[in-house]
């Protein structure tokens, strides 16, 4: 095992849970930790990526942000899974809709990412990698959307390099039927399947890219609270 702390988690190996929240937001992760987890301990402040370990109805888990975009996400779960023998992790975060039958607040569980990105040619492939969920966690998510009665869609979103675009191209991606756009979920799904991991994503919308629909920074830290608890649920 690669000794710890890493350059960006000061977390000796074992402070983690096999299990792993992660959230964009730092303050997200905090938050799920003092709303959702009992006895939790901080393992991380590095760079101001906090990072907690509790647990929930007694089974262990961490929860911690990953910042913005695929580079950092991909520089956490690298170290997460090859690291600190972490074996899932799920991302909570915030997507802008594409879909018009999304509204602010519904769930996407996200079964592909497609991706503006060159994250993948890294791994020399001689073709184009589709990086998607682990099944598992996908139908547990989506079983438990349907007990819970939240709305939600699964499907692919766009894990865009880019927040500000000269040039969207919403049209082209609503065209192949594409739900909504984030910035992080293929290298998520990437950095899984080279560790062998399992990973799943889940977005709240929190913006419409059609309608203009947009919520505040408070309400995505604080009110996107089901796909936190689908999260918890199927650890």
């Amino acid at each position: 095992m690669p000794s710890t702390p890493t350059p960006h988690i000061n977390a000796q190996y074992g402070d983690i849970a096999e299990t792993v929240i992660m959230a964009g937001d730092p303050l997200r992760a905090k938050f799920m930790a003092e709303t959702f987890l009992e006895d939790t301990v901080q393992f991380n402040e590095v760079r101001g990526m906090l990072g907690y370990t509790g647990s929930y109805q007694g089974k262990r888990v961490s929860v911690m942000g990953h910042g913005m975009g695929i580079p950092s996400i991909g520089i956490y779960t690298y170290e997460l899974f090859n690291f600190y023998g972490v074996q899932t992790i799920i991302r909570v975060g915030s997507a802008g809709a594409y879909d018009t039958d999304l509204r602010l607040g519904d769930l996407v569980l996200v079964m592909g990412a497609c991706t503006d990105s060159n994250y993948g040619a890294q791994f020399g492939l001689p073709g184009t990698f589709a990086p998607i969920a682990d099944f598992g966690l996908l139908r547990a998510a989506a079983d438990c959307c349907e007990q819970r009665g939240f709305r939600y869609k699964v499907g692919n979103v766009l894990s865009s390099d880019v927040f500000y675009s000269d040039d969207p191209q919403t049209e082209k991606w609503r065209k192949m039927g594409v739900l909504a756009v984030e910035m992080e979920a293929s290298a998520l799904y990437m950095n899984a399947a080279r560790a062998g991991k399992r990973a799943l994503v889940i977005n709240t919308i929190s913006d419409h890219i059609i309608t203009g629909a947009v919520t505040t920074s408070e309400q995505r830290r604080t009110t996107f609270t089901q796909m936190m608890e689908v999260a918890l649920s199927i650890i």
